[in-house]
């Protein structure tokens, strides 16, 4: 129908004209009805009443070969979109605040309703509403209870885990305290000196006040362990380290270095030596353990810390030399660091490493001091000492020989002096050959060996050697040294117990390592010119050694009246400055080419 007639119309059982109730816009729909064919076509057209519906499509007949478009009536349908059908929609879609609007709102979700000619006539538009709020408004209750569930649950983790953290910081503190602390005495250990050094340093750094550091050595007290046992020398640790506490305070503390040693940390002014006075007053009482009275003394090293920044540990170093120096001095000395102790310890370095060249060169050989029998003057053997001659002078055997021992040369030392003494005594058959062996030296397990395979490589008689030990190495691991004794004297080795009458060797001992020969200690000697009772003390010890069938030489002989009272009082051998002085090994060759007598002996050695 090209003229748009309308056959009939009726809205709401009432006639009414379309055209003139959609307006412009009723013909391009019918159109469109018309070119589609079979396809309705749906639109949304602005009416008399408001918005409306609008669905066309042409009447065909009802055949598969019909041509899907011509002038065909067309039949059309409208709906208006009134209040009550948005409403509806919005139940049926559960879309709540649904409108009908002419222009959408930000933020709002829309859908575009086209008219007649594609374009735009309207909007229905409804509030964006997220899945999960509307999820949310559902379980709401659940959340709510599980909510309060969570809470209770967190609140009994947050108790727990806070009764586990002040748990863990207790057990941290017991555990700090356990680093820093000596678990014998209580006091800090030595993390926990230098911690508090450190702390001291830094507050020194800020004020004009002095560090000083106070290192305490117990004298006596291995003595008090060999005799009673560690468990009283553990008791004697915690009696020290009470008496000690009286220095704390604010600017002080007290720490027990380990074994009998303590330390004293004080930031304040110096007067004088108040201090290492009142720390060695504290010895001056004996301690009570057990029904014992204990003595022990106590030697101090002391170093301050200067105007420069200074380690904590170079402050123990330099407190450390000091106290170094305080045990040598003796028992009951305090000395304070002085840069003096430095310089002495590099000229000590720089002759160390002078007497590691010269063993190894073979720079230091033995003299040879005679060993004279008493009453015909001959010859009887040879003492091997150590000599070292440098260029600038001699090196006296009082300094090396600590050092060789301090710095663990002393075997190589020994083994040298051994080795070239026997060599020099091959040429002298008739005569035994005699050598000082350091205590550290019978220490080594393998000493014994070592000898007995220089003596066969060699092809020495071990029966012309003598090793002379001191009363010292009996005290120092007595099981070793018998050991070691025992394994040589095997083979024949002869042993002398040298400085007789100036230690601790009991007639249990000397009995107990089966010496072959004692010397007399030249002090006892020297005793002899002095007016009160030496010549009894002297004549006493050699008794003492005769009635237990072991032969004795005298040593430090310088006299004719000493030698003459020696031999009456009952020495077999003399040794000594009036008799021979040491000599290199020709001279000792030339001297037993000569015969001689004790009386003409000194006359031919000069």
């Amino acid at each position: 129908m090209p003229k748009h007639d309308i056959l009939m119309a009726y809205a709401k059982g009432a006639e009414f004209d379309p055209a003139a109730y959609f307006g412009e816009s009723y013909g391009p729909l019918i159109s469109a009805a018309q070119d589609s064919g079979k396809e309705p076509v749906i639109r949304f057209l602005n009416s008399i009443n408001g918005i409306e519906l609008v669905g066309a499509a042409a009447v065909q007949p009802f055949a598969d070969t019909a041509p899907t478009s011509g002038n065909y009536s067309t039949l059309v349908f409208s709906k208006q979109l009134s209040p009550a059908v948005i409403d509806e929609m919005a139940t049926t879609f559960d879309l709540p605040g649904l409108r009908l609007v002419a222009h959408p709102a930000d933020g709002n979700l829309s859908i575009t309703l086209t008219g007649a000619d594609g374009a735009a006539v309207a909007y229905l538009q409804w509030p964006s509403k997220k899945p999960g709020a509307i999820i949310f408004q559902n379980v709401r209750s659940y959340l709510i209870a599980a909510a309060s569930i969570l809470a209770i649950f967190l609140i009994a983790v947050l108790f727990t885990g806070h009764t586990a953290a002040t748990n863990l910081y207790r057990l941290a503190d017991r555990a700090r305290f356990k680093a820093t602390h000596d678990a014998l005495s209580g006091l800090l250990n030595r993390a926990g000196l230098l911690e508090s050094l450190e702390t001291a340093l830094d507050q020194r750094a800020s004020s004009a006040r002095v560090m000083t550091l106070y290192l305490v050595d117990l004298d006596g007290f291995k003595d008090v362990n060999d005799a009673w046992g560690h468990a009283v020398g553990d008791e004697l640790v915690k009696l020290v380290a009470d008496r000690l506490r009286i220095f704390e305070s604010d600017d002080a503390f007290v720490a027990r270095m380990g074994g009998d040693e303590f330390a004293i940390g004080r930031l304040g002014v110096v007067h004088g030596k108040t201090i290492q006075h009142e720390i060695l007053a504290l010895f001056e009482t004996p301690y009570l353990i057990g029904g014992r009275t204990i003595e022990v003394g106590a030697s101090i090293g002391m170093a301050r810390a200067p105007g420069e920044q200074i380690e904590s540990l170079e402050l123990v170093r330099r407190a450390d030399m000091a106290l170094y120096r305080a045990k040598e001095e003796g028992r009951g000395k305090a000395v304070e660091y002085t840069e003096q102790l430095d310089a002495q310890r590099r000229d000590i370095a720089a002759l160390e490493e002078k007497l590691r060249q010269a063993i190894a060169s073979g720079e230091i050989r033995p003299a040879f001091q005679p060993l004279i029998d008493a009453r015909s003057g001959a010859i009887k053997g040879v003492e091997a000492l150590a000599r070292w001659n440098l260029q600038t002078g001699r090196v006296s055997p009082e300094i090396f020989i600590p050092i060789a021992e301090k710095s663990g040369l002393i075997d190589q030392l020994g083994m040298l002096i051994l080795s070239t003494a026997i060599d020099e005594a091959q040429q002298w058959p008739a005569i035994t050959l005699s050598v000082n062996v350091s205590p550290m030296q019978l220490r080594n397990p393998n000493f014994a060996a070592e000898v007995i395979a220089l003596l066969h490589a060699k092809r020495f008689e071990p029966a012309r050697l003598t090793l002379e030990i001191t009363e010292g190495t009996l005290i120092s691991n007595p099981d070793q040294v018998k050991r070691s004794i025992n394994s040589l004297r095997t083979v024949g080795v002869r042993f002398a117990l040298d400085d007789f009458g100036t230690g601790y060797a009991s007639i249990g001992a000397l009995r107990e390592f089966g010496f072959d020969r004692l010397k007399v200690d030249r002090s006892l000697i020297v005793a002899l010119n002095e007016e009160n009772d030496g010549a009894d003390v002297l004549k006493a010890t050699i008794s003492l050694a005769r009635a237990l069938h072991i032969p004795v030489t005298a040593e430090g002989v310088e006299t004719p009246q000493q030698a003459e009272t020696l031999r009456q009082s009952g020495c077999d051998l003399l040794q000594g400055y009036f008799l021979g002085r040491p000599m290199a090994a020709d001279d000792v060759t030339a001297l037993l080419l000569v015969p001689t007598t004790i009386e003409t002996r000194r006359f031919e050695v000069k």
